[in-house]
């Protein structure tokens, strides 16, 4: 698949906790670091995703804020 972010973090599904209408999707992309995503249910359906499954975290926003 071909994006046009240029933010994409591959890694591993560590969890899937689905709520009423949306969820939490967790990926591990390594040396300690997790990416949380908030989805809809019908994502993590349509995307089959499971503990275990690699995945690509796409992260596309219009500003990123830099502190220290």
């Amino acid at each position: 698949m071909k994006l046009s972010a240029r933010n994409q973090i591959k890694g591993r599904v560590i969890a899937v906790q689905k709520g009423q209408t949306t969820g939490h999707v967790r990926i591990d992309i390594g040396h300690g670091i997790v990416i949380t995503s908030s989805i809809t249910n019908e994502a993590i359906d349509d995307l089959d995703l499971k503990v275990g499954d690699e995945a690509m975290a796409v992260i596309k926003a219009s500003d990123v804020m830099v502190a220290k």
